[in-house]
């Protein structure tokens, strides 16, 4: 997953803690759910899609849309910040579903330059661009705040969401992808299930920990927003990162974090997404490890919504519709993003919101808003932060 940072100028981060309907369904325990050992992971079934076929809620002027995508050309241009292995049972599913449109675009690019670039064509003629997915935060509500910069769309799966679906006017979660701490597990033999439980074992051994704990740079737009979220969600989070920080190191992106803890240089990491997190679990042999912390467990949307001059409008809004299905969602899963769909039920090779309901508490989970945050606070934040970090 590209969650690579740029620098803050205003940042957006905000906490929810909201409900969750409740399925029954099969959900994996912590050690299928959070890493399992050395077997290569059992997987689930294939994704049954209903081909040229829409669920029965949806009102009949929809058929207009699929037919408006038939003379589009079959093509669709996604800006993202999302890796080629999250998009693929997407965009083969989606493809499966709509075979006309067989030239789908998704490429990779920093988090904040999903929006710099559409920005930056729409000024000098027009932009390619049909949708933009990224969980940069203050970046989409930057974006999304002034006018005329998304198109209008009120997506039929509403309905059939949670409450928090929509996280802007327009702006619809694509995935629900949360933070966890990652260890080593041949150095750091006792699991860390909470950060107030990882700064005890912090200050009973500190010199073990020196320069071996990572967490994300908070002067990029990620580790901001999931570092405020935590902190504005608990008043009693920074005793926790008091000891933490002082023997930490910061990077960039979870991809550099995970590779450093799987070769042993890190012990542990916190705020580690778990999309790149899970395949090295999978992968390690049981050497890597992640837990939902038990103290809060951050949540980072990650949004979805179509360019307003969009070039294929009609096959852009059956993509958004099609991710938020339950077909889509189910794919979501596949690709190691974090689905929210109740009616999407974990199981191997499959993420869930609710499986992280299940194993941290409702109560515990929090969700980072996208709403902007005042640049004076951003400056407190940040130097607070740094002013621990080692040096």
């Amino acid at each position: 997953m590209s969650e690579r940072s740029a620098g803050i100028g205003r940042r957006v981060v905000g906490r929810a803690r909201v409900p969750v309907t409740v399925v029954t369904a099969l959900v994996l325990g912590v050690v299928a759910a959070c890493g399992g050992g050395g077997a290569a992971p059992e997987q689930a079934a294939e994704n049954p899609i209903a081909v040229e076929q829409v669920p029965e809620h949806y009102p009949p002027e929809y058929a207009q849309l699929i037919e408006g995508s038939r003379s589009e050309g079959g093509t669709l241009s996604i800006y993202s910040n999302t890796d080629q292995e999250n998009w693929a049972p997407i965009l083969r599913d989606f493809q499966k579903k709509y075979p006309w449109v067989t030239d789908v675009q998704a490429n990779n690019l920093d988090s904040d330059e999903v929006f710099q670039r559409v920005l930056s064509e729409q000024a000098t003629g027009g932009s390619p661009a049909d949708v933009l997915v990224s969980n940069a935060v203050q970046a989409w509500a930057e974006y999304a705040g002034q006018p005329d910069r998304l198109a209008a769309y009120q997506s039929p799966e509403l309905a059939k969401l949670p409450g928090f679906a929509q996280v802007m006017p327009n702006v619809y979660m694509m995935s629900a992808d949360p933070m966890t701490i990652a260890y080593n597990t041949s150095l750091l033999e006792q699991a860390p299930t909470s950060l107030a439980g990882l700064a005890e074992m912090v200050r009973q051994d500190p010199q073990k920990f020196q320069d071996r704990i990572t967490t994300r740079d908070v002067n990029g737009s990620f580790g901001f927003t999931v570092s405020q979220a935590f902190t504005q969600a608990d008043p009693n989070a920074w005793q926790a990162l008091e000891a933490l920080l002082p023997l930490a190191r910061p990077e960039t992106s979870s991809g550099t974090q995970t590779e450093k803890i799987l070769a042993g240089e890190y012990l542990v990491g916190f705020f580690i997404s778990g999309g790149p997190a899970y395949p090295v679990v999978e992968n390690s042999g049981g050497l890597f490890e992640v837990v939902f912390p038990q103290d809060g467990t951050v949540v980072l949307p990650r949004g979805l919504g179509i360019t307003p001059d969009a070039p294929h409008p009609n096959t852009a809004r059956l993509f958004l519709d099609f991710v938020l299905s339950q077909e889509g969602q189910r794919a979501v899963a596949e690709g190691g993003l974090t689905s929210y769909r109740p009616d999407v039920v974990a199981a191997p090779g499959l993420r869930t919101y609710q499986e992280i309901v299940d194993q941290v508490g409702e109560q515990n989970v929090v969700i980072a808003d996208y709403a902007l945050t005042p640049e004076e606070e951003v400056t407190a934040f940040v130097g607070r932060w740094d002013g621990l970090l080692a040096r």
